[in-house]
């Protein structure tokens, strides 16, 4: 097994992956991307997302392959005494643990809460992910994307007001729970520097989702209320999709210049002083008849056209794309955001260091195709590595 790392920001980093799905791996893929050795440590029959298809590209979901890149692949039985005594001889060298197991799995495991790995392990930065946390009315409770969409209420705001609410297209809860984990990460390896200590951190995707909420949650608690106002914005007008003569186009207007910009390019440069009109304030009142006045202008423009010339204004604006023609605009190509490793194709890393960049260095792995060469890495002996494989303990692909 190579060990070569590029150097980038997290070089020398060591990271245990003991999570499934979605916002576990994501956190660890997001550390591996910027040079962390991430070693994915799976059940024999892997994580449930390889089976999260169809497409399958040689029997892996896409689903997994976009959550796994950058981490090398240990399968062990963490049912058996022998293979927890691997992970935790792992635990005594690596970083950092991500993981999402449920709290009684781990107290089986002789675990007794969050706190017992700083006692056992020092210097380990402990991220723990859950649905709830263990805490609370509804603490230990399994949680999925979509159902604490509708319990926190990010369901309600989304979707046509005349319909039901519309689940979120993607995990947002998910990814940002994620992206939430990181940031956690780097703050306890931030804080181990000075401190020579790690810590426990917990992320929740019901903790994510309210904190995510802006701009609702802040009106609910102020004075105002919640509002499921479609593709508009509860506290800005125009910030809507309208039709143009050739295809829809989203207006985002920020400030009172941009909108009057806007009005000039449209040819009624009176809106923008008309008393209905001319303030953000005032727009968010007559929102419906502005809207009808913007419909009725926008109808005689080629949307594309009208794109580049308010984008050239400053004005924010963009044509709705489906993902595949997203994909394909050479922005994407241009900024990395699609791009390959070996035989398969990823999105790019989004968050660019221009001295320690991101790199795309390892394939999603297969169910314990680095389960050796790990197993080497931490000091354990080919004898003691055959005799796993050979007591079915640890599976080697």
């Amino acid at each position: 097994m190579s060990t070569a790392i590029s150097k980038s920001a997290l070089s020398g980093v060591v990271v245990l992956d003991v999570s499934r799905v979605l916002a576990g791996p994501f956190a660890a893929q997001m550390l591996g991307d910027h040079g962390a050795e991430v070693i994915k440590l799976e059940s024999f029959d892997g994580d449930d997302t390889r089976a999260y298809g169809p497409p399958f590209l040689d029997g892996d979901a896409p689903y997994y392959i976009g959550l796994n890149r950058n981490k090398q692949d240990l399968a062990v039985d963490l049912s058996t005494p022998a293979g927890r005594e691997i992970l935790f001889r792992l635990l005594e060298r690596v970083d950092v643990l991500v993981e999402n197991f449920k709290l009684s799995t781990w107290r089986k495991w002789g675990i007794d809460d969050p706190a017992a790995f700083a006692r056992r392990f020092p210097r380990l930065i402990h991220c723990r992910v859950s649905g709830f946390g263990e805490h609370g009315q509804l603490g230990g409770l399994p949680g999925y994307d979509a159902a604490v969409q509708a319990l926190s209420g990010l369901m309600s705001i989304n979707g046509d007001p005349a319909l039901d609410p519309v689940r979120i297209g993607i995990p947002l809860v998910d990814t940002s729970t994620g992206m939430n984990a990181v940031i956690g990460v780097l703050l306890a390896l931030y804080e181990r520097e000075k401190s020579g200590r790690g810590q426990s951190i917990e992320v929740t995707l019901f903790d994510t989702a309210l904190g995510m909420l802006h701009p609702h949650t802040a009106n609910a608690l102020n004075g105002g209320g919640s509002a499921r106002t479609g593709n508009g914005h509860p506290n800005i007008v125009p910030y809507d999709l309208y039709p143009t003569r050739t295809e829809k186009l989203f207006v985002a207007i920020g400030n009172d210049r941009q909108f009057g910009r806007l009005c000039e390019v449209l040819g009624k440069p009176e809106l923008a002083t008309d008393v209905r009109y001319r303030t953000n304030r005032d727009r968010v009142v007559n929102r419906e008849t502005l809207r009808r006045e913007l419909t009725d202008l926008l109808a005689g423009f080629d949307g594309k056209q009208l794109f580049h010339q308010l984008m050239a204004l400053g004005v924010p604006c963009a044509p709705m794309l489906s993902v595949e023609q997203a994909l394909e605009l050479g922005h994407t190509t241009q900024r990395g955001m699609s791009a390959s490793i070996g035989k398969y194709r990823v999105a790019g890393i989004p968050i660019k260091l221009d001295r320690t960049p991101g790199e795309l260095r390892l394939a999603p792995p297969r169910i314990g195709e680095h389960s050796r060469d790990v197993m080497q890495r931490f000091g354990f002996s080919d004898d003691d590595i055959q005799a796993a494989i050979q007591g079915g303990i640890v599976k080697q692909a």
